[in-house]
């Protein structure tokens, strides 16, 4: 619950947000190559479909054994491979209450030398209780889906001050339900390359080119796009405590079966850590994102402000929360529909309690909120839980 809103917000601190490939290890981790991991939990789900109007409330209770590898295998090379089983029973579902979720990752990073390295991350997700839920779908509806994602890196300092970057990084999605499936299957492929050259020790100032391709299986002639985006920015960081990236450009569409679009395109991160496992993050996106009506929109135009804060009150207990606000957007297909405006809202906070090293006990928050013009979409959701972990 908590998880997916730290990982937002961490992936958006690294130096091109959405390109996150790097990964810490967990504190009670370090030091072990082969870590195996139990955590089950309960909690109340007000809204478990993400509908508008007659939403079906549940309690869900959830185990999670995984399974990780993190070791150098040579001086040179960095293996990181992991498996989490996910089993939920929610207890007032309709029909299928029991629902099985697989993750599976490997990630291999590899230093040439000290100027060039590169780094690969493959995941596959099997998500039958997906926490991020679609709007604007029918009521009830199975939102189940696969989802691949394949991140490939290659850094490369051309000089002492002068670097350069090339990103790739593919990605499908297929949804169990036929309905769901004929809508929204689709591959996306990101590219990218970037230049960067130090002013200062703390200061790099970089320009960057990203194509994007958007394909979907059925109905491709509709619902296509290729967007190309031309960034410049900074990178700055005084100090080990605080980072601060900025990027901002333009973004130039193509969309098959609907008018081109020329846009802004920015995104804002901030870092700083004040204290052991305690730091504050704040940041801003303004880009345009796929939807999930997309028979009624094209896409989705989001502003996005978010800040997380994590306080470690002693060494056993450790808080944290997560905020973003997204005015947004939906750009119509003419005919169908005018552009409509919405704003959706999520907070998510926990307290976690580590009496040892090995365990870890958390009170979770979840609440999401969609005020749309569009009355299908509108959302409301909260989630509360307490999880349990312990490893070995």
């Amino acid at each position: 619950m908590m998880k997916r809103y730290l990982l937002f917000s961490l992936a958006s601190l690294l130096p091109s947000a959405g390109w996150a490939v790097y990964a810490p290890i967990p504190e009670e981790d370090q030091g072990k190559a082969f870590v195996t991991r139990l955590s089950g939990g309960i909690y109340h789900d007000t809204n478990i479909f993400g509908g508008a109007t007659d939403e079906i409330s549940s309690v869900v209770y959830r185990v999670s054994p995984s399974l990780s590898f993190n070791s150098s295998v040579t001086d040179q090379t960095f293996l990181s491979a992991g498996y989490i089983l996910t089993y939920d029973h929610v207890v007032d579902r309709p029909q299928n209450t029991d629902l099985t979720s697989h993750t599976a990752s490997l990630r291999i990073a590899h230093a040439f030398s000290d100027a060039t390295t590169i780094d690969f991350n493959e995941q596959f997700m099997v998500a039958q209780n997906p926490e991020s839920l679609l709007a604007g779908i029918p009521l009830n509806t199975d939102q189940s889906f696969d989802n691949n994602q394949f991140d490939a890196t290659f850094e490369h300092a051309l000089t002492d001050r002068m670097g350069m970057t090339v990103k790739g990084r593919s990605m499908y999605y297929a949804f169990d339900l036929p309905a769901l499936a004929d809508a929204l299957d689709r591959h996306e492929l990101l590219l990218g390359i970037s230049a960067n050259y130090s002013v200062s020790p703390a200061t790099k100032i970089s320009g960057e080119y990203r194509y994007l391709d958007v394909g979907y299986y059925n109905g491709g002639s509709l619902k296509n796009k290729e967007s190309h985006y031309v960034l410049g920015g900074f990178d700055y960081a005084p100090s080990e405590n605080l980072a601060i990236m900025a990027r901002a450009g333009w973004e130039m569409r193509s969309r098959s079966g609907a008018p081109d679009e020329d846009s802004p395109y920015a995104e804002v991160t901030a870092r700083y850590s004040y204290g052991e496992n305690s730091f504050f993050s704040a940041g801003y996106v303004l880009g345009i994102e796929e939807v999930s009506n997309v028979a009624v929109y094209t896409d989705i135009e989001v502003n996005r402000v978010f800040a997380s804060v994590q306080h470690a009150f002693s060494p056993l207990l450790i808080g944290s929360a997560f905020y973003s606000v997204e005015p947004s957007t939906l750009r119509g297909r003419s005919g169908l529909s005018p552009d409509q405006d919405e704003t959706t809202q999520r907070f998510g906070g926990a307290l976690t309690y580590r009496p040892r090293r090995a365990w870890a006990v958390a009170a979770t928050l979840d609440i999401d909120s969609t005020d749309s013009d569009d009355a299908t979409r509108d959302l409301s959701r909260t989630r509360i839980g307490i999880d349990v972990r312990y490893s070995f």
